[in-house]
């Protein structure tokens, strides 16, 4: 099992933006790669990088995609943004078999639900999801795999109020599970890559025995 260090970042403004959380990822976050090929048939394995951060009340989350064929056409939220361009954030807070899953498209439309297994997902109200804040290189407006771009970035930040159902009160010196991905179920070249391996037959994100460990400073 792989373990992350999530740094504390030195923000003084507890209001900030997308944008702005992506400036001091760089400025104080390591790049962690997102590069595990976990099915031979899928094979395809664009150029995936990330860094994670947390303040006092968020997670911040910036995401860096190379070699890609970027398609964006899923737009509502909680809407199947996995057969697009995605990237996603699977998060045990309490490493207790309940995580969250936290998927977006390449122009930040999100996917969020939780539970204990694939079949066991409750959605979060579209309103709390409008709470995390997002920013895509892309922009947000629908895109085609024929636009022939190669390469895009998207920043979230997720807020404590997310996590009111796990009673969760903040990110300090937590010891979490997770794991990160990149998939594209209908892209012209379908992948599934990973953090920390997933050692399954076929692609399955939502495997709580393969997070890794994500240790909050």
């Amino acid at each position: 099992m792989k373990e992350l260090i999530v740094p504390r970042m030195a923000i003084l403004d507890r209001s900030f933006t997308a944008p702005e959380a992506a400036r001091f990822l760089q400025e104080q976050a390591p790049i962690h790669p997102l590069d595990t090929v976990n099915w031979d048939s899928f094979a395809h394995r664009p150029d995936v990088s990330f860094r994670i951060g947390h303040s006092i009340d968020r997670i911040l989350l910036c995401f860096y995609v190379s070699g890609d064929r970027p398609r964006a056409r899923i737009a509502e939220v909680n809407g199947p943004v996995y057969r697009d361009s995605c990237v996603e954030f699977f998060f045990s807070p309490l490493a207790d078999g309940v995580y969250y899953n936290f998927e977006f498209n390449c122009a930040g439309v999100p996917y969020c639900a939780y539970g204990r297994k694939r079949g066991d997902r409750t959605l979060l109200d579209p309103a709390l999801v409008d709470t995390i804040a997002r920013s895509s290189s892309l922009g947000s407006a629908p895109l085609d795999e024929s636009a022939r771009i190669s390469s895009w970035g998207l920043a979230v930040c997720i807020p404590i109020g997310i996590f009111m159902d796990c009673g969760l009160k903040g990110f300090g010196w937590l010891t979490a599970r997770g794991n990160f991905y990149k998939c594209g179920d209908d892209t012209a070249l379908p992948h599934y890559l990973s953090w920390n391996p997933v050692c399954t037959p076929r692609p399955d994100f939502h495997r709580y025995d393969y997070f890794g460990s994500l240790v909050f400073e």
